[in-house]
């Protein structure tokens, strides 16, 4: 998948909903709702329930973390 790729799936689904599951390493996750809110050229931003989180398309990339739309 490439970044162009990414960010189109991504801008279709601004203001909607979405589950991230982030990877800390060593078999531990991250599992939690957010809203996707913005999209800018290296990063796109999210609104969860733990505050205003930012994440790279490359995160997506490298499988730090996993988008479940």
């Amino acid at each position: 998948m490439t970044i162009y790729e990414i960010k189109k799936k991504l801008g279709n689904n601004i203001g909607k909903e979405v589950l991230i599951k982030y990877n800390l390493g060593r078999n531990k996750y991250e599992d939690y709702k957010a809203v996707i809110k913005e999209l800018y050229d290296y990063v796109f931003i999210v609104d969860s329930e733990f505050g205003v989180k930012s994440f790279s398309y490359r995160d997506i990339m490298t499988k730090t973390i996993h988008i479940d739309y």
